[in-house]
């Protein structure tokens, strides 16, 4: 088997590490819909996924990629053989871009909007994993933990609260979006899993 997820981190932390010391660089990678709206840059989309704000941003991102993405891309490989690949590609990489395209419409005549990070991505392949795996359980910090579905609706509501709010300087659009991308695929490309899901969280909720 290929480990996909390992050399997605390779390459994103080593493009992330280096366009940290070329501004230049990172400037022409990062999502600005502006130079994509004038420019027709439209590249911009995917290349923002594979830099970061700082080393931070970058681990946490990587972290949480290494960890759900590998359960995704085992998931995908016993489900479609080496299609399964392809698929996690498409998650993945799909989730970047699709994470975009709202803030894309919102602000494609705006000069100042600026966004980075492969957020959009990850949120789409934790989502994939929760979906098959509803009541596995998610630590936070390695000490709190919660059921998976009842932390994907929690992260759902905050991003949505917090992308409206617009206090900080996150991107949380790109998570909610990112998220629903990660839902609807996961469900096209293999429609029973959704029947699975509510049955397991019923067979949880009737255990308790």
């Amino acid at each position: 088997m290929i480990n996909l997820t390992l050399l997605i981190i390779i390459a994103i932390s080593l493009i992330s590490l280096l366009s940290l010391k070329n501004v230049k660089w990172q400037n022409r990678m990062i999502f600005n819909p502006y130079m994509i709206y004038t420019k027709k840059q439209y590249d911009r989309f995917l290349l923002s996924g594979f830099i970061h704000k700082d080393l931070v941003h970058l681990l946490f991102n990587m972290i949480a990629l290494y960890f759900f993405g590998n359960v995704v891309e085992n998931d995908f490989y016993y489900l479609f053989g080496y299609l399964g690949y392809i698929y996690y590609i498409i998650l993945f990489a799909g989730g970047i871009i699709i994470a975009d395209i709202p803030n894309y419409f919102k602000y494609r005549k705006e000069s100042f909007y600026n966004s980075l990070g492969s957020s959009g991505g990850v949120s789409a392949v934790l989502f994939a994993a929760i979906l098959h795996r509803p009541t596995s359980s998610i630590c936070l910090y390695f000490a709190i933990c919660i059921p998976a579905f009842i932390l994907g609706a929690l992260y759902l509501i905050y991003s949505l609260y917090l992308g409206k709010k617009m206090s900080d300087h996150i991107n949380h659009d790109a998570h909610f979006y990112g998220a629903l991308y990660g839902v609807v695929l996961t469900i096209l490309l293999r429609p029973a899993v959704l029947v699975s899901f509510v049955e397991k969280i019923i067979e949880f909720a009737t255990f308790w």
